[in-house]
């Protein structure tokens, strides 16, 4: 169960040291004034919640989301479930940061919790109970295990993590756990929803802020999933460390004394004197090589991060 292939080392190594640069810069400049964290949590809160369900086809848009949670409002035309998903949603990620600390250690009652929260009010029956039938999952490329195996399987997954046996890094160890849990699939319903929740557990305890996979990326976020399922993670593990970098950037663009500006691709490289088209870039962006996070459906970078780029490409080609 834990043959995992890191062939990817090598190729993120420039990835995961920029990461954890940001997260000590972070870390250095905690506690954030209160105003400026305090709307930072709301505004991920809201984002966490429309992007996870959407996922799974709630129809719910960002602002719909906004004034369901924020505002208390009945969206005309909007079922009775998908109303009780957002809410349900918010209470999981407040109970989230009530149990995440720097000592933080993953438990499973904690993990059923979350999922308690998901589908309170939903499906009473199943919520925060481990499945005891068989399930598929469509457009996967694998069944999940015999319901007797699953509650062994989750506490192995559980010591997996607590004990990390293979020196997996924050991103990668979140990432395997991803998957593994999805793998298992414990319950009936909402799988995703609560890894997406309990793979941040794992992050926030070691000073990152929550990783939002974004409803954009869901065809990429489940052709990632099947193929860690063949033991390839490369692709699962650069989604997760570019929904880290999102979340990272959006933290230290709220420091007083932060000097990066970040702007479009398009409009970098239609400046003066740029000599680097749009097409390269963004494909450096997509495959995590530079300094990148994403905003709808665009890309946001600095020159800086291109610049940065290709002068390193540049001084190895000297070597």
């Amino acid at each position: 169960m834990w043959n995992i292939d890191r062939t990817y080392l090598e190729e993120f190594e420039s990835t995961f040291e920029r990461l954890y640069d940001k997260q000590a810069m972070l870390n250095k400049n905690r506690p954030l004034p209160n105003i400026a964290l305090r709307k930072i949590k709301e505004a991920l809160s809201i984002e966490w919640t429309y992007n996870s369900n959407s996922i799974e086809g709630n129809t719910l848009t960002l602002r719909e989301t906004q004034m369901v949670l924020q505002e208390g409002i009945t969206i005309k035309g909007i079922s009775l479930r998908e109303h009780f998903e957002a809410k349900n949603h918010e209470k999981a990620i407040d109970y989230l940061y009530s149990i995440v600390n720097d000592d933080y250690t993953l438990r499973s009652i904690d993990i059923l919790s979350l999922h308690g929260y998901v589908l309170r009010s939903i499906e009473d029956d199943f919520a925060g109970r481990i499945r005891n039938g068989g399930v598929r999952i469509s457009g996967a490329n694998f069944i999940p295990p015999n319901a007797n195996k699953v509650s062994d399987y989750l506490d192995e997954l559980v010591d997996f993590v607590n004990e990390n046996p293979l020196g997996l890094n924050d991103i990668e160890l979140a990432a395997v756990f991803h998957h593994k849990f999805v793998w298992i699939h414990p319950f009936f319903d909402g799988n995703g929803r609560t890894v997406r929740l309990a793979m941040n557990l794992l992050l926030m305890r070691k000073g990152f802020p929550p990783a939002i996979i974004l409803k954009n990326d869901r065809k990429k976020y489940y052709e990632a999933l099947n193929q860690a399922n063949n033991g390839n993670y490369q692709k699962l593990i650069l989604l997760m460390a570019q929904a880290v970098e999102r979340t990272l950037n959006i933290y230290l663009n709220a420091l007083p004394d932060n000097e990066e500006e970040y702007d479009t691709i398009a409009n970098i490289v239609s400046e003066p004197g740029s000599y680097y088209g749009q097409e390269y870039v963004s494909l450096l962006a997509r495959q995590g090589k530079i300094d990148a996070y994403k905003e709808g459906r665009n890309w946001l970078t600095t020159k800086k991060a291109i610049e940065d780029y290709i002068g390193n490409r540049q001084r190895k080609r000297l070597l």
